[in-house]
């Protein structure tokens, strides 16, 4: 049996780009965000699994892993789009999802609530990218999981014991 769409996976801190008729999806969004940045015309796009906002706490330490912080992770998925597959980003478009505090931290210690830090990290890329985000789901206190339909940019978020939703 020959399959005419591939699911591909993106993990945690990681990123992949693929196109139609593929599915794209990442599971596992609690606090972490995925991105899924797309072009309507060539209907390939790029999906990463964001774990934190900012990797400037760790320059200097270790090599770190691109795909796990929002200020890296956007910036080179988009320049990936540019150079290999020739997608100027005034045709690209974003949406977002996850974010969710799952870890009941009061709002007062907005420090730790690495969930709307990732929110608000990833929508200041986005911004500074001028790439607009065309819907979200984020926020609340429920993980989630993300499947991108490459052909139509149709986003479908799953969360555990609730309704499925499109994007």
């Amino acid at each position: 049996m020959v399959r005419l769409t591939d699911e591909v996976k993106v993990g945690i801190s990681d990123y992949k780009i693929s196109h139609a008729p593929n599915h794209i999806i990442t599971v596992g969004l609690g606090s972490c965000i995925g991105t899924i940045v797309y072009d309507d015309r060539t209907k390939i796009g790029g999906l990463s699994h964001i774990m934190l906002p900012d990797s400037t706490a760790f320059a200097g330490k270790r090599e770190i892993k691109i795909a796990k912080f929002a200020d890296l992770a956007i910036p080179a998925m988009v320049e990936e789009l540019n150079v290999k597959n020739h997608i100027p980003t005034y045709r690209l478009k974003a949406k977002i999802v996850g974010g969710a505090s799952m870890f009941g931290f009061n709002s007062d210690q907005s420090g730790l609530n690495v969930g709307q830090r990732n929110i608000e990290a990833v929508e200041a890329i986005l911004r500074q990218l001028r790439i607009p985000i065309v819907a979200k789901h984020v926020g609340g206190n429920i993980g989630r999981t993300m499947i991108v339909d490459l052909n139509d940019f149709t986003t479908t978020v799953r969360m555990v014991n609730r309704e499925i939703i499109q994007i």
